[in-house]
């Protein structure tokens, strides 16, 4: 998956249903619940059990 993929407007997370981020380590992470989901085999891992909470300074820098 790629920054450029139409995939990403369409994908949501599976609590909220907002919008996702592409991680560059292969991961889709929701800003607003801080959690992280893998994409494993280029299958995002939507699944609310898949998520991840992220700690505080492992948080992505975000775009203002």
């Amino acid at each position: 998956m790629h920054a450029d993929d139409p995939l990403l407007q369409i994908l949501a997370c599976p609590i909220d249903k907002g919008p996702l981020t592409l991680l560059e380590e292969g991961a889709l992470y929701n800003p607003r619940l801080r959690r992280r989901y893998p994409i494993i085999d280029g299958i995002p891992q939507l699944l609310p059990t898949s998520g991840e909470p992220v700690p505080q300074e492992e948080q992505p820098a975000r775009d203002e």
